[in-house]
């Protein structure tokens, strides 16, 4: 399975960020992708006080219908990063699913939400806007199974380790990770996840600078796709939008726990 991982910057501009999200699938499918990865909140990085206005259902909503089309043209699943997905009166950080039909088959809401305050930054309190989720997906695509997570979630290893149990070989990541933390722990947590679950990697980021002056931030690009070794097979700078491809094939993967049978040694319980 060739797996695509698109970096771009989104803005406060829904409709130009769909744009740009469209064009970067465009070629992900013309370079050959079967599956391909959008960031965290690909749809809208803006003033979080426009986060409800931006929301919308999934299905149903322009970024989740766009991206229906996308999958449909080019006969291509899609994971469609993140989007902010409105349900009655809540908000959610949601990773829609799309498979070659364009049919939404997985959405996964994020769990975990980004609480942080880091010294001469604003505070970042995602749960002041989202709700948190409270279920592990997996879905599976051709002879893959993938479990789907977003950002924050990845400094959480039980949860990889869960979706590991469920079948999961190889976990798909959108992600809007900052730039200060990204520099420290970005590689090491994403290698650190493939390696201890014997599991492929494709995380998706945003890149470069965004928000309004009183709230600017920055996002530490470094799209990634790992390897069940720990191995990098590719990997994005940390500026600039564009697409990265590495070739995923479970057999690869089954060698790899077959030779190093970590998983089959744990003594805490099939969830640990």
């Amino acid at each position: 399975m060739r797996v695509a991982v698109c970096q771009m910057r989104s803005t406060g501009d829904v409709a130009e960020n769909l744009a740009e999200a469209v064009r970067l699938l465009g070629e992900a499918a013309g370079g050959g992708a079967d599956l391909a990865v959008l960031p965290e909140l690909f749809d809208h990085l803006g003033p979080t006080a426009e986060a409800q206005a931006v929301a919308a259902p999934v299905p149903g909503g322009a970024a989740s219908d766009a991206l229906s089309d996308v999958a449909r043209t080019h006969g291509m699943w899609v994971q469609g990063g993140s989007v902010h997905e409105l349900d009655g009166d809540r908000l959610y950080n949601t990773a829609p699913l799309f498979d070659r039909e364009g049919e939404l088959v997985a959405r996964y809401r994020k769990i975990h939400l980004f609480d942080v305050v880091l010294d001469g930054e604003p505070p970042f309190r995602e749960s002041a806007t989202f709700t948190a989720g409270t279920e592990l997906v997996t879905y599976p695509i051709e002879d893959v199974r993938v479990g789907l997570a977003v950002c924050y979630d990845l400094r959480f290893p039980e949860l990889f380790r869960g979706l590991m149990t469920l079948g999961a070989e190889l976990f798909l990541l959108p992600a809007q990770f900052q730039h200060r933390t990204g520099v420290a722990h970005w590689e090491i947590l994403l290698r650190s996840r493939a390696i201890e679950d014997q599991c492929f990697v494709a995380a998706a980021a945003q890149c470069g600078e965004f928000g309004p002056p009183e709230e600017r931030r920055r996002s530490h690009g470094h799209s990634m796709i790992v390897g069940p070794w720990g191995e990098i097979l590719a990997e994005a700078p940390e500026e600039g939008s564009g697409v990265w491809f590495a070739d995923v094939e479970a057999a690869g993967l089954r060698r790899v726990r077959t030779n190093l049978p970590a998983l089959e040694h744990r003594r805490l319980g099939l969830t640990c």
